[in-house]
């Protein structure tokens, strides 16, 4: 049952060239001479990496069927993240580069979504906005604003380093985008 370019609709998924990509955004086209298209980003699940591409209007993709499936982050062993199904309750290690940059912000009890089609595990979703306490960072110096624009490295209780405004010390926790590694607020104690 291949779905038309007509039915598109940003995160549906489906394959392309023997992989699953899901629809970042599109845009119909109608050009004044030629025929209308559909001009698209999608993302490859497994790897995360973004392509262009541009379907003529009618063109016929085959659905995937993507399933989440919540998982709880429990810890760390070597090189491999150890997450726990919801449902089953059975510990899986996952290998850390297999989730991408965003593991360094992974603690305890976090939940994420394992993309599952067919069986197979394709990725991992990550919480888009993560709560993290300030474990290392140098001291603010009397002067240093919150309109100041100058930032400091601090480390997290992930062991990940971002870019905090000088008045953030250690113990304050911070809310993070995990998508652009960047320090978006102080959260109230």
């Amino acid at each position: 049952m291949a779905i038309d370019t007509s039915d598109f609709k940003n995160g549906m998924h489906f394959y392309l060239d023997g992989d699953v990509y899901t629809i970042v955004e599109f845009q119909h086209v109608k050009p004044g001479k030629g025929g209308a298209f559909v001009r698209t980003r999608l993302k490859k699940i497994k790897t995360g990496q973004q392509l262009e591409k541009t379907f003529r209007s009618g063109e016929r993709v085959e659905p995937a069927f993507v399933e989440k499936v919540k998982m709880q982050f429990l810890y760390r062993q070597a090189s491999d993240l150890i997450v726990m199904d919801l449902d089953t309750y059975e510990q899986i290690p996952i290998a850390e580069e297999t989730v991408g940059a965003q593991a360094k912000y992974l603690k305890e009890d976090v939940e994420i979504i394992a993309l599952t089609a067919n069986g197979e595990t394709l990725g991992y979703e990550l919480p888009n906005f993560v709560e993290l306490e300030i474990v290392e960072a140098d001291p603010g110096f009397k002067g240093d604003t919150v309109s100041g624009g100058s930032t400091k490295a601090a480390k997290l209780e992930s062991g990940a380093t971002i870019n905090v405004p000088f008045h953030i010390n250690v113990g304050d926790i911070v809310k993070v985008d995990t998508r652009t590694d960047s320090y978006l607020e102080r959260v109230k104690k």
